[in-house]
């Protein structure tokens, strides 16, 4: 009988769980999340299900990180291998014989229907991450030429799908890795250089560019397109033009204080074209305004912040790499999405953290989250 009064409570067993948990990043997060129900709440009460389902993924993903957490990042390692070549040969798949919706080959069904892209967004860095953590202290130029192919390779097969914003997240997952790792800036200026020369003929251009019958190489012609309404959204108003020329009148239309919540009227007369997915964000800006969005930014801004540090405080390279890409692939989601929906970027699928619908995306977040903290709990029990 008294085996059974000696076993320990219920809260005797979580609090261990919970012990080292970092606390200003749970707080950004919690804060992200209530902007995200409100959001989704006002955009999407009269889109059938939508908030109660985003309520759901937000506990969904809750959970993934409470679970993830609780695993050691010395053990995440062992799922590197696995996990990277398992998305990869699922996005070969992808390929040969996968489902087609809307012109766009991304989907596979092994009894259910998966995005295999969506893997790699955890699956590259803790690729990358430990490949360089098994050449620490012995790291030669052909290290990065290898970690370069083995980003290329999924890149490669994503864009091929074709999928841009998965494939720049992918990309900047991997690429921060290579940087954390000690890229030398004498590699990473040339491209930049590049981009930027290309970038300004293409703006100074634009005219004979996007002329009818003009095609560019190796672009599909959405893309194309896609590039030239940025450039120039008049061209094709109630078209092509038309989600980005919506979603700057609703985020001009916001003011400083926002039309407030439930008020704003591009809103909820429909003329915001995914009020509740990617363009959410100029649903936000509308009934918020642009104090509203500082706060917002500011919110991002110190997770990204936050997960830097956690980044550099790091108990080994593996952890370290990881935590840096994993904080950069919330830096771009953040920053694409504002970027597409206001209008100085071009229109991906790329979602808003914690305020979009969409319970893929969602997934994915709370394990980056559940990475996050994994490595800062790991840190701390050392020091204790």
């Amino acid at each position: 009988m008294s085996a059974v009064f000696d076993q320990p409570s219920v809260r005797h067993r979580l609090v261990p769980m919970l012990v080292g948990f970092d606390g200003p990043l749970a707080f950004a997060v919690f804060l992200l999340a209530c902007a995200g129900l409100l959001t989704m709440y006002s955009s999407g009460y009269d889109s059938g299900t939508r908030f109660p389902d985003h309520t759901r993924n937000m506990v969904l993903a809750g959970v993934i990180m409470f679970v993830v957490a609780q695993v050691p990042p010395q053990r995440l390692m062992r799922f590197a291998v696995p996990l990277y070549t398992v998305g990869v040969m699922l996005l070969i798949a992808v390929a040969i014989f996968g489902i087609t919706k809307k012109g766009a080959r991304r989907w596979i069904n092994v009894g259910v229907v998966i995005q295999p892209s969506e893997i790699l967004k955890i699956a590259m860095p803790l690729m990358l991450a430990w490949w360089f953590q098994k050449r620490e202290g012995q790291m030669r130029p052909l290290d990065f030429v290898v970690a370069g192919g083995l980003l290329l390779l999924p890149v490669g097969l994503i864009v091929k799908q074709p999928d841009l914003g998965t494939a720049i997240l992918v990309m900047v997952a991997g690429l921060s890795v290579i940087f954390f790792a000690g890229l030398s800036w004498k590699l990473i200026l040339p491209p930049v250089v590049l981009g930027i020369i290309g970038a300004v003929l293409i703006v100074s251009f634009e005219g004979q560019l996007c002329a009818d019958g003009v095609r560019w190489p190796v672009l599909h012609d959405y893309q194309q397109q896609r590039i030239c309404t940025l450039l120039d959204p008049s061209r094709d108003p109630l078209g092509k033009g038309f989600h980005t020329i919506q979603g700057m009148i609703a985020i001009g239309s916001g003011g400083f204080l926002g039309k407030g919540f439930m008020k704003g009227t591009q809103t909820h007369l429909e003329f915001i074209p995914e009020r509740t997915t990617d363009f959410i964000f100029a649903a936000f800006s509308e009934e918020f305004g642009l104090l509203g969005n500082l706060c917002l930014i500011a919110g991002f801004i110190f997770l990204v912040l936050r997960g830097l540090a956690i980044a550099l405080e790091a108990s080994s390279v593996f952890s370290r790499l990881l935590a840096g890409a994993i904080t950069m692939i919330f830096f771009t989601y953040a920053f694409v999405n504002m970027g597409m929906v206001s209008g100085i970027l071009p229109v991906v699928g790329v979602p808003l953290p914690f305020i979009s619908y969409g319970g893929t995306a969602m997934v994915t977040l709370g394990m980056g989250l559940g990475i996050l903290m994994s490595i800062a709990k790991s840190r701390r029990l050392m020091q204790t």
